[in-house]
């Protein structure tokens, strides 16, 4: 998955004001206690932080 294609899911499910807001300060287990910013900087795939984040905040299968 693009950075792209992440970033526009991301503001597709939380709006694009959350969206960032989300990345930058929700701290989440599925990532091994980093946010998503933090995962993606560390080397997480694009994939695997949308999955983790999809299960977090149970995102309808529709939208994943």
């Amino acid at each position: 998955m693009r950075l792209t294609v992440f970033w526009q899911r991301m503001a597709d499910h939380f709006g694009e004001a959350y969206a960032e807001t989300f990345a930058r300060d929700h701290v989440m287990s599925e990532l091994g206690g980093r946010t998503v910013r933090q995962a993606l900087a560390a080397g997480w795939e694009a994939k695997d932080v949308w999955r983790a984040v999809c299960t977090a905040m149970n995102v309808p299968h529709e939208n994943r």
